[in-house]
């Protein structure tokens, strides 16, 4: 074998060595690898590594390497099938949440990514603060079950209209917040209004909560009051689900006339309203309406944020507000769940939204969002005339389509991934039946602007 050879092909030989080999056995020593099959010692150590990788051998340092225990022929396989009866029917449905098709490829471009890329996160920031966290004297101590007192204060203020740190809740992101509420909100068998279309991980956490999503229409500018009203008096549900700014996934901006109406007909039902507001952060450079929270005086809303969009996908440090006896009720289920968000991430938290960077980093971010929103609609627009966008939003991540008469979304979805592009199936957002085609496409989650032009031809192809 000559020098060239690889690693791959070494490791075929040394296959064949083992083969002849008794598990503990001692291979060759690196050196006598060399020598025999004429490589250099590089290629001996990728070769080993890949073995050891496979479990075909154990490198012991300072020994050296040997054959590892091989499985026993006919070993016994476990028998769970006792477990579904035990189960019962509480399973956790995920659909709405994971990729039908599979995790994509290396190389796929992502139009259907719902957090940024990494040339658009705080990077650099970020460990910054996390240096600086982690270099606390308490960084490891316990932290309070509602979360550090300065980063409550933070979100307090993020939040306005006389909100203070006590109404706070420090939650492990998002999605955690969601399920919190759910679950601190309604009892299972319940209804839970939502807007329709909405976001799937919302209907996601109400199901594992043990509620039944019911869909009120929304229209260009947002949901439906009226339709609410009736929504609450049929069903006698005792919460809403809505996301007022920059809507997943239409992207709407709930009308200035409707949000005082949204909150009011909740009041009157006795419901509570469930303000998801992720995209607080996500602005396009434009003014963005305060959170429905920061007029309420009568505790009828509970809010909910997270740093995470804005920042990075596992800054998961997110905040749920809420006044009256609904908090103690989500401090419980805190306790209960976890007892505290981890202390080192709050700090380094509270540390990156305390900087200047960060304000620098959001308006950088809005300017970039806002360039790849257009790009990503110019593209559209020109390579799929018969597309309809029905909003280039004023924020968030995403676009909202609506394909052609005879197209199935699912269908599309599953050849632009042989196509190499990824993109969001529109009935994966709805709770029930999907009045038309759509698409949910990702602007945030490409490498560049050039991707995302890219992927649109690719989907050209589709049709």
């Amino acid at each position: 074998m000559s020098d060239s050879s690889s690693s791959a092909e070494l490791a075929v030989r040394l296959r064949a060595l083992l083969s002849g080999m008794a598990p503990g056995d001692r291979l060759p020593s690196s050196r006598d690898l060399v020598q025999r099959y004429r490589v250099g010692p590089v290629t001996v150590s990728q070769a080993i590594a890949a073995l050891a990788a496979e479990g075909a051998v154990i490198t012991r340092p300072g020994s050296g390497t040997f054959v590892a225990p091989r499985a026993r022929a006919g070993a016994v396989v476990a028998d769970t099938a006792w477990q579904t009866v035990a189960l019962t029917d509480r399973a956790v449905d995920t659909r709405s949440l994971t990729d039908a098709l599979g995790p994509p490829p290396a190389g796929t471009i992502m139009l259907d990514g719902g957090y940024l890329h990494r040339s658009l996160q705080p990077t650099r920031e970020l460990t910054a603060a996390l240096g600086r966290a982690a270099r606390r004297p308490d960084a490891w101590d316990r932290a309070p079950a509602s979360g550090l007192s300065p980063l409550r204060a933070v979100f307090a203020t993020m939040a306005g209209g006389g909100i203070t740190p006590d109404d706070v809740l420090i939650t492990a992101g998002g999605q955690s917040a969601l399920s919190m509420a759910f679950r601190a909100i309604a009892g299972p068998g319940n209804p839970v209004l939502v807007e329709s279309p909405t976001y799937p991980g919302a209907m996601a956490a109400a199901r594992a909560a043990g509620l039944s999503p019911v869909p009120v229409p929304m229209d260009a500018d947002g949901l439906r009051p009226d339709l609410l009203a009736e929504a609450f008096e049929l069903t006698r549900a005792r919460a809403l689900y809505c996301q007022p700014v920059h809507h997943n996934p239409t992207g709407a901006v709930l009308a200035p006339e409707r949000r005082r109406q949204v909150v009011e007909v909740a009041r009157a039902a006795g419901a509570f309203v469930i303000e998801d507001d992720f995209a607080r952060h996500l602005g396009h450079g434009g003014p963005v309406p305060p959170p429905l929270v920061a007029g309420d005086r009568d505790g009828t809303v509970v809010y909910l944020t997270s740093l995470t969009k804005p920042a990075a996908p596992s800054l998961r440090i997110g905040a749920l507000i809420a006044r009256g006896p609904v908090m103690a009720r989500l401090r419980a289920v805190r306790l209960v769940d976890d007892f505290f968000v981890t202390r080192p991430l709050q700090e380094a938290a509270l540390e990156l939204v305390s900087s200047p960077a960060w304000e620098r980093h959001l308006r950088t971010l809005a300017t970039a969002l806002r360039d790849r929103r257009g790009e990503l609609a110019a593209a559209v627009s020109r390579e799929l005339p018969g597309w309809t966008i029905t909003r280039v939003p004023a924020g968030g991540l995403h676009l909202w389509v609506r394909l052609p008469e005879g197209l199935d979304d699912t269908a599309v979805a599953g050849a632009a991934r042989q196509l190499g592009v990824a993109v969001s199936a529109g009935s994966r957002y709805f709770a029930t039946e999907v009045p038309a085609a759509w698409l949910r496409l990702g602007f945030a989650a490409t490498a560049d602007a050039a991707e995302l032009v890219e992927g649109v031809r690719r989907l050209a192809h589709v049709c």
